[in-house]
């Protein structure tokens, strides 16, 4: 299984970006490929044309989508800020179509509070099933920077190993009945 791992946060200092480090790691230790597409690092504007429609598509949004499309499943790790998600994971959400149709997705939020970023997970998976994405799974994060060391080495190992093994379990599920489906 080849795991698309979005690292949503653009920010200084960002820390949800240890817990995509983490995903990585668990995944490639588990059998899967595992790659991070980091939005900090694609710097796209912000959205004003889906890909489909865009004469000519920058180089960075077909890249992206070519990974995204690839992918047997995609993760997507993303912080709450007030409430909902930051506007580098909408844009992505928004710039691709038929990409995210039937693609197994499991959402992992990050936060500093003790919630995990629980509110972000709801407005996500609106976006999400509005564009037919099949989403999976999920796995608040809280109080990430205490959790996660920024090389994405867990503070309580087993706990986290166990969390992380049942949202890779469940998207591992989904990405081989949709497997069976296309056949």
């Amino acid at each position: 299984m080849h795991i698309a791992i979005i690292s949503g946060s653009v920010r200084e200092g960002r820390k949800s970006h240890r817990v995509a480090l983490h995903l990585q790691a668990a995944s490639t230790a588990s059998g899967s490929t595992a790659e991070i597409l980091d939005l900090k690092g694609y710097s796209f504007p912000l959205f004003t044309e889906r890909l489909k429609n865009q004469r000519p598509p920058a180089s960075d949004t077909l890249d992206f989508a070519d990974r995204v499309r690839k992918a047997d499943g995609v993760i997507i790790v993303t912080p709450e800020y007030n409430g909902g998600f930051p506007a580098s994971v909408k844009n992505i959400l928004d710039l691709l179509v038929d990409e995210w149709r039937r693609k197994p997705v499991a959402i992992c939020t990050a936060s500093d509070g003790s919630f995990g970023g629980t509110q972000a997970i709801t407005s996500l998976l609106f976006g999400l099933w509005k564009i037919k994405a099949w989403v999976v799974a999920h796995m608040p994060v809280p109080k990430v920077a205490e959790s996660f060391s920024e090389e994405g080495v867990p503070v309580d190992t087993e706990g986290w190993n166990k969390r992380t093994k049942a949202l890779l379990d469940e998207l591992g599920w989904a990405v081989e009945a949709r497997r069976r489906m296309q056949q």
